[in-house]
């Protein structure tokens, strides 16, 4: 008889089984963002036609509505989260097809990852997650109101700008310092909380944005297939080879470079080792390398007069034929999904919180940075990753 519950071996989760669920939080919505409020300064009583004071009247209105609107869309999220159900367990919960240990192992919900609950059997829970949809052992989760502050816990929080151009700044003030810009759609990545403003991470580094210009949600990691599975230990295994054979080759060619008395010109751009992965996107990675040292500009497509993160992704790949969106969130819904760092290939999009780079191997990255570096090449984990996405 197989147990329902694994001990762990490492601290990380598995790269594979990463899907989410997205519980929204929406919030009014302005097509110019970072308007002054209209107060009067206690400090001075100037005359105040009517007119002022209507509007005044209206954005202190304004501003309340969103508000509770707010705070609406929090308590119907946190209702959301009692439906949830979340392993915690050393390492994974088995799904199995029937409400008894003598069922079929369908998948693993792994430690902190997240399911929907159906219904409860006798001490099983039946849950939907990701593409598996059986019976956990209710002793290893937690659901209902145990499961809310879990979830926040567990989840990445979320910031969908919905306005067209976002300020990022230095401090949660209108007066701060604009850190950077964020395009309509983008999604970041949320580290705090605050009553109208939340603190998210840029290219530039940690500012603050507006709550008026944003939706919130949350994304949890969800169950993994046997099927799934089965295929990512494929795919490491067959990486770790290829990773093997490549260093050993590397190693062979430079020992040979060692006893060559003849001089080579260096490239700049660093050497893209082939680990297995497919010829174009290999192609892509180098195409990519050519422009490091050329600017970065906002909003720009250009190889070589200037472009941002995803209009240099989105540039690089129009050479190979692929129209891809000019929009750092969209790019984490093209190709298909690749499990986690360890299974990237020289060529795959690498998305992180409002930035997008393109893979080139060896732990590296080629990316549009900010104005300050330009066309820059990155390890790939200077900051978290929140995907990999795969073209070719």
């Amino acid at each position: 008889m197989t147990i329902d519950t694994q001990a762990k071996e490492s601290n990380g989760l598995p790269s594979a089984g990463v899907d989410f669920y997205l519980a929204s939080e929406g919030t009014s919505v302005k097509n110019i963002q970072d308007e002054k409020d209209d107060t009067v300064s206690n400090n001075s009583v100037p005359k105040t036609s009517r007119k002022e004071v209507k509007e005044t009247a209206e954005a202190t209105t304004t501003k309340t509505v969103n508000e509770k609107e707010r705070e609406i869309a929090n308590k119907k999220e946190e209702e959301g989260f009692k439906s949830l159900v979340i392993a915690q367990v050393n390492d994974y919960v088995n799904v199995r097809s029937i409400p008894s240990e003598e069922g079929e192992i369908l998948g693993k919900l792994y430690d902190k990852s997240v399911g929907e609950f159906i219904e409860e059997d006798n001490g099983w829970y039946k849950i939907t997650s990701g593409s598996v949809t059986g019976y956990v052992k209710a002793e290893y989760c937690v659901t209902g109101d145990d499961a809310v502050a879990l979830a926040k816990k567990v989840g990445n929080r979320i910031a969908t700008v919905t306005t067209t151009t976002l300020k990022v700044r230095e401090e949660p003030s209108l007066d701060a310092t604009v850190l950077g810009l964020v395009p309509i759609q983008d999604q970041l990545l949320v580290t705090e909380e605050l009553d109208n403003w939340v603190k998210v991470n840029i290219e530039e580094g940690d500012g603050y944005v507006s709550l008026d210009y944003v939706t919130l949600s949350t994304e949890f990691v969800k169950a993994e297939s046997r099927e799934e599975e089965e295929a990512r230990l494929a795919k490491e295994e067959a990486e770790r080879k290829a990773a093997l054979e490549a260093a050993r080759k590397a190693e062979e060619k430079n020992r040979k470079a060692a006893k060559s008395e003849s001089s080579a010109t260096t490239s700049e751009a660093p050497v893209v080792y082939a680990t297995g992965e497919s010829a174009l996107g290999q192609s892509v990675a180098s195409y990519a390398c050519q422009f490091v040292g050329n600017p970065y500009v906002y909003g720009g497509t250009s190889l070589t007069n200037g472009a941002d993160c995803s209009g240099f992704v989105m540039s690089v790949y129009a050479n190979f034929g692929v129209s891809l969106p000019h929009s750092s969130s969209g790019d984490r819904s093209v190709g298909t999904a690749v499990d986690g760092l360890a299974n990237a290939q020289p060529g795959d999009i690498i998305c992180y919180s409002g930035h997008v780079a393109i893979y080139i191997g060896n732990g590296q990255i080629v990316h549009a940075s900010t104005a300050k570096t330009g066309i820059k090449i990155s390890d790939v984990n200077y900051r978290t990753p929140l995907g990999v996405r795969r073209i070719f």
